[in-house]
């Protein structure tokens, strides 16, 4: 019997890579039996003909081009990850979930590629994604259970990850499509502030929120994997990404207060009030503040430039092949060709707004990070949805990083996270801090759930 979750640690590999205890090689036989052993039934990577051997092949290449003894390897050397299929990869196909031909989604590789290839890791494949990272949910299952969403639309890379198939997966988010996934799946999630990773080489959805991010099993992965990501990395003051209580002191965390955690369900709500306790317990000061009490027409605001840009990033795509469309990006694009410039321009000036108001309340309780649920709930178990992103909405709209842990679990066994969010641009302090929340959340809710055999 073959567990569907399994847990590779990013940091333990890429060690192990860097010193030559591992080998490149055998990354790529563990990465390959292991898709072999559980895709079949999670579906998380799109299906490539030939994987083992291409990927064999780029292990001797970089064995052979790299230095003759540990000295010198580079930060993810010989490490397999998966890539969410928006994003191009040289000598892979881009598909992006949809039935489009293959010839009209083709584009230059991605930069973000280009890092992770500069720094030593090989492209595992490419990751399913919800057709045009909308919202049409691709095949991807739950390795918690397969009856249940992975989430969206970065499905692919959070089961990849949950599921133990690569230790580092590339995923992107416009309103919830990294965080949410990650709750739903157990892992870690990790989305930038926006802008922080380029975006050349990736297809649009809503271009004033696209934002690439990552996941991996721990904080300490994710910290190893975002300096050769995100554009002017910074070491963080204080203890750094490996310190207990990150840059220098605690982070005083925030409750958002009001119609947005109302939002929640009954169940990610008990929970996080749990984590609350065990916070402040461990000698975290949390306060609660009051904000966004204008929540619906924030929701609104959003929506209004979402669609819209989606409308105008496929207009040529859609006018020549509207027929091949799913009906979930079909509405989503027809709502948006309805919706007029001035509209849209009404909207980008109370997005602007809106980020003022929240980093001034921010700013007023002398909050370091906001702490919600990262979902409302726990994966439905309904595979023609990818769940709801109505949890990270305010903070993907303000453009602000964030990170979901896996924090505690369901009445019915599957995970929870809890969403740490930070300041713009502080990027670096939100994963330094997020070492002892994560310490905090391992020792209050123990192991991970179990998973489904096969």
């Amino acid at each position: 019997m073959t567990t569907l979750l399994g847990s590779r640690s990013l940091v333990q590999e890429a060690a192990a890579l860097r010193s030559g205890a591992d080998e490149p090689l055998d990354a790529v036989r563990r990465t390959c039996d292991r898709i072999d052993a559980v895709d079949p039934v999670i579906e998380a990577f799109v299906p490539e003909p030939g994987r083992r051997e291409r990927l064999l092949a780029a292990a001797r290449e970089l064995a052979a081009a790299g230095p003759p003894g540990p000295a010198g390897r580079p930060a993810l050397y010989g490490v397999p990850v998966g890539i969410k299929d928006i994003v191009h990869v040289d000598g892979l196909p881009t598909r992006a979930g949809s039935a489009l031909p293959p010839g009209e989604l083709t584009g230059p590789q991605a930069a973000v590629v280009d890092r992770l290839r500069a720094a030593g890791a090989l492209i595992a494949g490419k990751t399913v994604t919800a057709e045009f990272a909308v919202s049409a949910p691709g095949p991807t299952r739950n390795p918690h259970n397969p009856a249940h969403t992975p989430g969206g639309s970065s499905s692919g890379s959070a089961a990849a990850v949950a599921a133990g198939m690569v230790p580092l997966a590339i995923g992107t988010q416009t309103v919830g499509s990294v965080i949410r996934p990650a709750a739903y799946c157990g892992v870690v999630g990790f989305k930038p502030t926006y802008g922080r990773i380029p975006l050349d080489g990736v297809i649009p959805n809503a271009l004033s929120f696209d934002t690439l991010g990552c996941y991996a099993t721990e904080v300490a992965g994710i910290a190893l994997a975002a300096p050769v990501l995100c554009d002017g990395w910074r070491t963080a003051d204080g203890d750094g990404p490996g310190g207990a209580a990150g840059p220098g002191r605690a982070p005083v965390l925030g409750v958002p207060a009001g119609p947005y955690l109302e939002r929640a369900g009954d169940e990610a709500l008990r929970v996080f009030a749990a984590q609350r306790d065990a916070l402040t317990a461990a000698g975290y000061e949390v306060r609660e503040v009051s904000v966004m009490a204008d929540f619906e027409e924030i929701v609104e605001q959003l929506l209004t430039m979402n669609r819209y840009e989606v409308a105008r990033a496929h207009a040529s795509w859609f006018a020549r092949h509207e027929a091949l469309y799913r009906e979930q990006t079909t509405a989503a694009i027809k709502e948006g060709q309805a919706i007029g410039d001035a509209a849209y321009e009404a909207a980008r000036r109370r997005r602007a707004a809106f980020r003022e108001r929240l980093a001034a309340a921010g700013a007023a309780a002398g909050v370091d990070l906001w702490i919600a649920p990262a979902a409302t709930g726990p994966a439905p178990a309904d595979l023609t949805t990818t769940g709801t992103s109505i949890m990270c909405l305010p903070w993907s709209n303000a453009g602000l990083p964030s990170l979901s842990l896996p924090a505690g679990r369901a009445a019915d066994g599957l995970p929870l996270g809890l969403q740490l969010v930070g300041r713009s641009g502080a990027d670096e302090e939100l994963l330094s801090w997020a070492v002892g929340v994560e310490r905090v959340l391992g020792a209050t809710t123990g192991a991970h759930v179990p998973g489904q055999r096969i």
